[in-house]
């Protein structure tokens, strides 16, 4: 291995090892390679074209209004400075209270070629987000007493907030394998609508995954990939493991999914299993359309929590230049 490509592997390394300073949990998607710079910013500019993507999970739907979150995204490639800039939107709602959190974000990426077919990209993220509660919906102590018609007097100690956030990426990858992390809520924003310093823990982000391709059909001009992926996420006690393949017979995918950590006790006294997920996809020229499904094999269980429905759209499109340019870097990524 080329000594520049081993600095990059202990540059990831090291933000590994940050794992133990790393201390509320954002959304997350099934479909996160559907949803790529929600998921580093060192994605943006990545497919070398023009792409949108949208992307909507209904979590638990079985309990009613759980949790409802909604992303939209555009990024960039600018091949005249080896760059990828992007622009991204979320949007999360919890519960009866409508507990809601919305926030943008500016990102930029850098591509480095390190060797003919191996290119890193470290990225920066700086965002603006908000915070709010709807209190119509809840009812508290001095309600009962005074009345519930009457306003309660909470809600002069709650007040929405707005904060600053910064998050950071790096991923190296090849025509066929990627290695990536991210760090999201450097500077740890207060996130309480009350008056006392509660934070947005450090969120830690690890992913990577191969893609190989089948012997062709010498009677069919379709190509089939399978893919094998992962992604590790932890915030501050919260953590656990992604880990699954895809099969994609063009234009088709279809994949599996495990989500959770076995070997790790959930403090109930059972294993850390969250949900299997089945993901179907299908590409349309430049689009992309995904579903996925969890099915929660947690203590939970699918018929409480109705498990979590995801829908995905990506939309690319291409300059002629850029299309060339396509040949020579790919990311190989997996597309939901």
């Amino acid at each position: 291995m080329k000594p520049a490509a081993l600095h990059i592997l202990l540059v990831i390394a090291s933000l590994l090892a940050a794992r133990q300073n790393i201390c509320a949990q954002d959304p997350i998607y099934t479909q996160f390679y559907a949803a790529p710079v929600y998921l580093s910013p060192s994605f943006a500019g990545s497919s070398i074209q023009s792409r949108f993507c949208a992307n909507y999970r209904n979590q638990w739907p079985g309990i009613s209004k759980a949790f409802s979150s909604y992303t939209a995204s555009y990024d960039q490639y600018l091949p005249l400075y080896n760059s990828g800039i992007g622009f991204i939107a979320t949007h999360d709602r919890a519960g009866d209270a409508t507990l809601r959190s919305t926030s943008f974000a500016a990102q930029y990426a850098y591509e480095a070629r390190i060797r003919s077919s191996v290119f890193f990209r470290p990225a920066l993220q700086f965002g603006f987000g908000s915070r709010t509660i709807n209190f119509s919906n809840l009812i508290f102590g001095d309600q009962l007493i005074r009345g519930k018609e009457l306003p309660s007097l909470e809600q002069d100690l709650a007040a929405p907030i707005n904060y600053f956030d910064i998050a950071t990426g790096a991923l190296l990858f090849s025509k066929k394998a990627w290695l990536g992390t991210s760090i999201h809520h450097l500077t740890q924003p207060k996130e309480s609508l009350y008056a006392n310093q509660a934070i947005f823990p450090r969120k830690l982000s690890v992913h990577g995954g191969f893609r190989l391709q089948f012997k062709e059909n010498p009677f069919s001009k379709r190509k089939t990939y399978i893919v094998a992926a992962f992604n590790y996420q932890a915030q501050q006690n919260f953590d656990q493991l992604d880990v699954g393949f895809y099969l994609e017979p063009s234009p088709l995918v279809v994949g599996i999914w495990f989500r959770g950590l076995p070997t790790k006790n959930n403090g109930y006294g059972k294993p850390n299993n969250d949900a299997i997920a089945i993901i179907t996809g299908y590409n349309a020229g430049p689009y992309k359309i995904g579903y996925s499904y969890d099915i929660t094999i947690s203590a939970m269980e699918t018929p409480v929590s109705g498990g979590a429905h995801e829908i995905t759209l990506v939309y690319e499109w291409a300059n002629k230049r850029n299309i060339r340019l396509a040949k020579r870097r790919i990311v190989p990524c997996a597309k939901f």
